[in-house]
């Protein structure tokens, strides 16, 4: 019974896409309503909160001081962490990290990282004894689908506001944490034999492989991530390319009006 759920699901929207339609009514490109807000959780140094139609997550900021690695004396360091629950959806359970939390978190991290958007050498206090370590803790507490592009959003939208805690440690004043560039994720999924942005749940469960894109304010690709079986051509992507960069764009202007 589990199994005939998906496959009737994966016939309906093979018809839906036949007519170009999709199982909400959008077009195949339209992303669903996006709320965003900041400053939202006072024990953190950074938060925000992304509602993104019905999937919702919270991403926090704290700071430590710590001892930096041998071969690298001068630089900070960045962690990312995402948390899957049962609060979020009924397929999820208790304990240890899930393949799919880590999965999450490592894309999530990918794309920040290789933006170069933090610098980590400005997060030196004293070279080869004491540096800041960036920890960014994401959690879904809905997840409606896309859980990749909220995170993502929400993850660099709690960077913009985070103030490192000097005062707090003795080393210097607060300040905030340099943030040179905002990447962001767009998210595309074959859903009836062709790609659409922003999968919901169902699209998710009756789909074939998802591809995860981040650009910088630049337009450069920072990080390209393909999920589950299948492959896409290069006519495919070029059109995925060019909409993920309308996207990203739009996304990274809702973020300077909220943290500006």
């Amino acid at each position: 019974m589990v199994e005939i759920v998906p496959r009737l699901l994966r016939d309906q929207l093979k018809k839906l896409a036949e007519n170009d339609s999709r199982i909400d009514g959008r077009n195949r490109f339209e992303r669903r309503e996006i709320n965003l807000e900041t400053n939202i959780l006072t024990n953190a140094e950074g938060s925000s909160k992304v509602s993104w139609g019905g999937t919702v997550v919270y991403a926090g900021v704290k700071f430590s001081l710590r001892e930096p690695y041998s071969d690298r004396p001068a630089d900070g360091s960045l962690m990312t962490s995402a948390e899957l629950r049962p609060v979020a959806h009924l397929r999820y359970e208790p304990g240890p990290p899930s393949p799919e939390s880590i999965e999450l978190g490592r894309v999530v991290d990918r794309g920040i990282r290789e933006s170069g958007c933090i610098e980590l050498s400005s997060l030196c206090v004293v070279p080869g004894e004491s540096v800041w370590n960036v920890n960014l803790d994401i959690h879904v507490m809905s997840d409606d689908g896309n859980i990749f592009d909220a995170c993502a959003l929400a993850g660099i939208a709690a960077l913009r506001t985070a103030t490192v805690p000097a005062e707090k440690h003795d080393v210097g004043e607060d300040h905030p944490l340099p943030v040179s560039k905002t990447p962001i994720m767009c998210s595309y999924k074959k859903v009836g034999g062709r790609f659409v942005y922003d999968p919901n749940e169902q699209e998710e469960l009756g789909g074939d492989e998802r591809i995860h894109i981040t650009l910088g304010d630049d337009g450069h690709v920072h990080s390209l991530q393909k999920g589950l079986k299948g492959t896409f051509s290069t006519a495919e992507f070029a059109e995925i390319f060019d909409n993920a960069s309308t996207q990203a764009a739009e996304l990274r202007n809702l973020i300077e009006e909220k943290v500006n």
